[in-house]
């Protein structure tokens, strides 16, 4: 068995954009005169999709969470963060070369908690759409991470743009978070933790730990499956 597909997660991963998420959730909270720390923010807040993520900081606060409201605070967000995102790239750095090394050599997805609006967003103006053969968002599943769904549904897209059938187990996720591994793991597939918003000890059930997307290359990754 070998790599044949790699499944990136979006924020925290290609996209350095979990402190603008934080501040456009903070900002919009704020407005509700709910209050929202940065230490809660990453440690109970960042493996939420937007939906999940209101939902949760309301039982938290007290504060009731209707449908309509959370509907409401989801699209003020979605403003708030696209003029954070204004004049800037929100790349990490070495994700562009290392998304254009590795998509010449196997197919690459996205399984993101973003909506598909804000990765596209980026992607288009990063010029790096054209790389990624499927991308699953927030609002593309029933459920988001760490259930399994973002990343079955992934792995199903990739399959059915290949001749051959597609196994999870073929396939890698690159991860930031523990949520985000526990989804991959669920789902059956090979697992990479990169420390861009967590250190090393937070993403112990990664089968492999990186520091930066430069050290991603096809050599690396096929040492996941040993002969």
């Amino acid at each position: 068995m070998s790599l044949k597909a790699i499944v990136f997660d979006f924020d925290g991963v290609i996209a350095n954009s979990e402190p603008l998420h934080f501040r456009a959730y903070r900002d919009v909270l704020a407005e509700e005169s709910i209050a929202l720390t940065e230490r809660d923010y990453y440690a109970r807040y960042l493996g939420f999709d937007d939906r999940g993520a209101f939902r949760a900081i309301g039982i938290a606060t007290g504060s009731p969470m209707t449908d309509a409201r959370v509907a409401d605070l989801v699209a003020r967000k979605a403003v708030r963060l696209e003029a954070l995102e204004r004049e800037r790239s929100m790349l990490f750095p070495g994700a562009a070369a290392a998304i254009e090394r590795l998509a010449a050599s196997v197919p690459l997805a996205i399984a993101s908690g973003a909506r598909g609006e804000e990765i596209r967003r980026v992607l288009d103006r990063e010029r790096l759409a054209q790389f990624f053969t499927t991308i699953v968002a927030a609002e593309d599943t029933p459920q988001s991470k760490p259930a399994p769904d973002p990343y079955l549904l992934a792995v199903a897209q990739l399959g059915g743009s290949s001749a051959a059938p597609l196994a999870a187990s073929e396939c890698v996720a690159i991860e930031d978070s523990v949520w985000g591994l526990q989804s991959a793991l669920a789902a059956g597939l090979k697992t990479v933790g990169i420390t861009h918003t967590y250190d090393a000890r937070s993403l112990v059930e990664a089968h492999m730990v990186i520091d930066a997307l430069a050290a991603l290359n096809i050599g690396s990754l096929g040492t996941l499956w040993p002969d």
